[in-house]
């Protein structure tokens, strides 16, 4: 875990109810961004169900937890927001999905050369995505879901760099 998200993590786990999730809530920052994730209680009326069953009662089960939380969530999403000044987004885990209700799309400017940009043309072109934005955002999606693992060990090796700045003296005059 990052070390800024280990506050953040136990600030949600101190203010949310005990029987949302089973277990604490991940939480995941960004610059922009605070994702709260839980991990819901198993639905016992979904088990030995035909895999069709079992995903439309999970869909209702999530569909429930959205509707049931809203205000609460809303209110601890000011919270969070105005005491950490980044917008809150909550999702949950349900099995093996993850299901997010709210997320912060934010514009990042970048600069691509020809060859780059032909890939995103071709990206549209061919109906995978409805402009360069969904392309790039599509492509970013397909990287991070083959190199789970690189992006794992980068992010290890990010928060060592961050404890060893935090042992050092301190900044220049």
């Amino acid at each position: 875990m990052h070390s800024e998200e280990e506050p953040l993590s136990a600030w949600f786990a101190g203010r949310l109810p005990d029987t949302w999730f089973a277990g604490p809530p991940r939480v995941v920052v960004d610059r922009e961004e605070i994702a709260v994730l839980g991990t819901l209680p198993p639905l016992s009326v979904a088990e030995g169900l035909p895999d069709l069953e079992r995903a439309a009662a999970m869909e209702g089960y999530v569909e429930r937890f959205r509707e049931e939380t809203r205000e609460r969530r809303i209110d601890i999403a000011r919270e969070a927001e105005h005491r950490f000044r980044r917008k809150v987004s909550w999702g949950v885990v349900v099995g093996d999905s993850t299901v997010m209700f709210t997320t912060l799309s934010v514009p990042v400017m970048t600069r691509l050369r020809q060859p780059e940009r032909q890939v995103l043309d071709t990206l549209v072109a061919a109906g995978v995505a409805r402009s360069r934005s969904d392309a790039l955002a599509w492509c970013v999606r397909l990287v991070g879901k083959h190199t789970d693992s690189w992006l794992a060990d980068l992010r290890d090796a990010l928060q060592h760099v961050d404890r060893i700045r935090a042992e050092g003296p301190g900044g220049l005059d």
